[in-house]
C-alpha cells in the first residue's frame, strides 16, 4: 500500500529538479525589454488611504436627539368641532367620496371658506429653559405654534421674534432643565466633512440623515437671504427638515437645514444650512432688542460674477471681486471715497472672489463697525478706512422706475463705433425716468450685433463710459474717439425696468 505513495513522491521531486534546472535557462533567454519593464514597475511603498473606514452615528443621535423638537402651526382661523362637523353633514355623499374628505362647497360670491393652513418644521433648543432656534419660514404668519418634544409633550410656543432675511426665528417654551445642543464653529467647516442632520421630515420625528459638506460660503441666487453664507450639503432634507440641525461628527450644531434646491419639491442632493454663528447672532439681537440691526456699506454691485470680457475692459488682472454699479448718496462707501467702476477685492480682511461674497461680511457687522475695504481702481489697488451705516428695515429698491415710453427730447444721428444710436435727455425726461439732473444719454437704436448681444435695447440711458460720466451724445462720441475693433469698452447702463450695471462691448469691426 506504501509503494504508489512512495513512487509519486518520487516523481514530484524529479519534477521540482526539473522546473529548477529550467527556471535559470528560462530567464537566460528573457528578452532585454521584459527586463525593463520589469524594472519600471514602481518599488515605493504605497500611500496610505486618505479615508478609511465609515462613521458610527448612534452615540451622537443619542446625544444630540433629546434636543430636536417638532414644531407644527396653524395658519387662519379657528372654527370650533361643531362648526366642521355641520359642514361636513351638508356635503353629498357623492361629493365626499369623488373629492375627498375636506371638500367644502363655495361660499357667497363664488368664495371657498378660508381653510385652516397647517405646516411642520423642526427646532433645537439651545438654553434649558425653553428657548428654541428654528427657520422664520416655519413660523411665518403662524396664529398657533405647537412643539413636541421626545418626550412626547407638547408646549404652547410663543414666537419671541423672527428675521426674515436670515430666516431664523427664536420660540420660547414654559418648560425648565431642558436637553440643549452644543454648538460649533462653522468658520471651521470645509468641504468634504461629514455632516448630520436630524428633523422630522414628512412628519416623521428624529429622522436621522447623513452625507457631507459640498461646499461653504455658498450663495444662493435663488433665496432673497444675501446675508447668509450658506453651507451647501448633500444630506437628504425634505418638508419638515426645515429648522433641524446640521451636526458635524462631534455632535455640535454647525448649521440650521433651511432650503433645499429642486425640481421636483424633494430631496436632490442639494440642501443648504445657515451656519450656526450668522443663526446665534441672530437670535441674541431677536432676544435683547427683540430686532436685528445690520451694517450696510452703501453699495450697488453687479450681482453677476466679472467675466473676462469686462475684466479686459476694465484692465482687471482676473475676474475676482464685486463691481460697484452704483454708490448710493450719503452712505458709507461715498463718505470713505468709494466710487462707481471701483472693484472691491477684500472687506474686513475677506478675499472677494465673487459678489455674493460681500453682503454677509458687511450685513452681519453690527452699524458703527469700521472696517478696511481693498479696492481697484484704474489698475491700482486702493485701500478704504468705511464705518458702516445700519441697513433700513424695510429696504427700498434702488431700481429707477419702469418707463412709459422712448426717448424723444433730441434728435438721433448715426450709429457710433459700437453700432448705438444714442439720443440728448431733457431735463424733464431724465426727472421722468429718476435720474439726475445732466445724467445719461438715451439709447435710441440698436444696430451693432456686439450691442444686441450684450443685450442693450431702445430705452436703455448709457450713464459712463468706463468710469467717465457722460450727460450727451457728443460727450459719449468723445469718450469712444479711437476705439477700434477689438477693443472692449465699458457702459454703465440704466436699463429700462431698472436697475445699474456695467455691460462690455467689443465690437468687431462689422458693427
Amino acid at each position: 500500500m506504501k509503494t504508489p505513495v512512495s513512487a509519486f513522491a518520487l516523481i514530484l521531486l524529479v519534477s521540482a529538479a526539473a522546473t529548477a534546472v529550467a527556471l535559470p535557462i528560462a530567464t537566460a533567454r528573457t528578452p532585454a525589454g521584459a527586463a525593463v519593464a520589469a524594472a519600471a514597475q514602481p518599488t515605493t511603498v504605497p500611500a496610505a488611504p486618505l479615508v478609511s473606514g465609515l462613521p458610527d452615528f448612534t452615540r451622537l443621535v443619542e446625544e444630540v436627539g433629546p434636543a430636536v423638537v417638532k414644531i407644527d402651526t396653524t395658519i387662519g382661523a379657528r372654527r370650533s368641532q361643531s362648526t366642521d362637523e355641520e359642514l361636513e353633514e351638508q356635503i353629498p355623499e357623492i361629493f365626499r367620496r369623488f373629492f375627498g374628505p375636506g371638500f367644502q362647497f363655495p361660499g357667497p360670491g363664488g368664495r371657498s371658506p378660508a381653510p385652516r393652513g397647517r405646516a411642520m418644521g423642526t427646532g433645537f433648543i439651545i438654553s434649558g429653559d425653553g428657548y428654541i432656534l428654528t427657520n422664520h419660514h416655519v413660523i411665518d404668519r403662524a396664529d398657533e405654534v405647537k412643539v413636541t418634544l421626545t418626550d412626547r409633550r407638547q408646549f404652547e410656543a410663543t414666537v419671541v421674534g423672527s428675521d426674515e432675511r436670515s430666516d431664523v426665528a427664536v420660540l420660547k417654551i414654559d418648560a425648565k432643565d431642558l436637553p440643549v445642543v452644543r454648538t460649533g464653529d462653522a468658520s471651521t467647516v470645509k468641504p468634504g466633512q461629514w455632516a448630520v442632520a436630524i428633523g422630522s421630515p414628512f412628519g416623521f420625528e428624529q429622522t436621522v440623515t447623513a452625507g457631507i459638506v459640498s461646499a461653504v460660503g455658498r450663495s444662493n441666487p435663488y433665496a432673497n437671504q444675501q446675508y447668509v453664507p450658506f453651507i451647501q450639503t448633500d444630506v437628504a432634507i425634505n418638508q419638515g427638515n426645515s429648522g433641524g440641525p446640521l451636526l458635524n461628527t462631534r455632535g455640535e450644531v454647525i448649521g440650521i437645514n433651511s432650503q433645499i434646491f429642486s425640481n421636483s419639491g424633494g430631496y436632490m442632493g442639494v440642501a443648504f444650512a445657515i451656519p450656526i454663528d450668522v443663526a446665534m447672532n441672530v437670535a441674541e439681537q431677536i432676544k435683547e432688542t427683540g430686532r436685528v440691526r445690520r451694517g450696510q456699506l452703501g453699495v450697488v454691485f453687479q450681482a453677476t460674477p466679472i467675466t473676462t470680457e469686462q475684466a479686459r475692459g476694465f484692465k482687471l488682472p482676473d475676474t475676482l471681486g464685486a463691481l460697484v454699479s452704483e454708490v448710493v448718496p450719503g452712505s458709507a462707501a461715498e463718505k470713505a471715497g468709494i466710487e462707481v467702476g471701483d472693484v472691491i477685492r477684500s472687506a474686513d480682511g475677506v478675499v472677494i472672489r465673487q459678489p455674493g461674497d460681500l453682503p454677509p461680511i458687511v450685513g452681519n457687522k453690527a452699524p458703527g463697525t469700521r472696517i478696511k475695504v481693498v479696492v481697484l481702481r484704474d489698475g491700482r489697488e486702493r485701500r478704504f478706512d468705511v464705518v458702516l451705516g445700519e441697513l433700513e428695515d424695510d429696504p427700498v429698491a434702488s431700481a429707477a422706475p419702469a418707463r412709459p415710453g422712448g426717448p424723444s427730447a433730441g434728435p438721433a444721428g448715426a450709429a457710433n463705433v459700437l453700432g448705438l444710436v444714442m439720443q440728448d435727455l431733457g431735463e424733464a425726461q431724465r426727472r421722468q425716468l429718476g435720474l439726475q439732473a445732466g445724467e445719461g444719454v438715451a439709447i435710441a437704436r440698436v444696430e451693432g450685433r456686439a450691442a444686441r448681444e450684450a443685450g442693450l435695447s431702445p430705452g436703455d440711458v448709457v450713464l459712463r463710459v468706463g468710469r467717465t460720466p457722460v450727460d450727451s451724445v457728443a460727450a459719449l462720441e468723445r469718450e469712444l474717439r479711437g476705439v477700434k475693433p477689438g477693443q472692449t469698452v465699458m457702459l454703465l447702463v440704466r436699463g429700462r425696468s431698472g436697475g445699474t450695471r456695467f455691460v462690455a462691448i467689443t465690437p468687431d469691426g462689422d458693427d
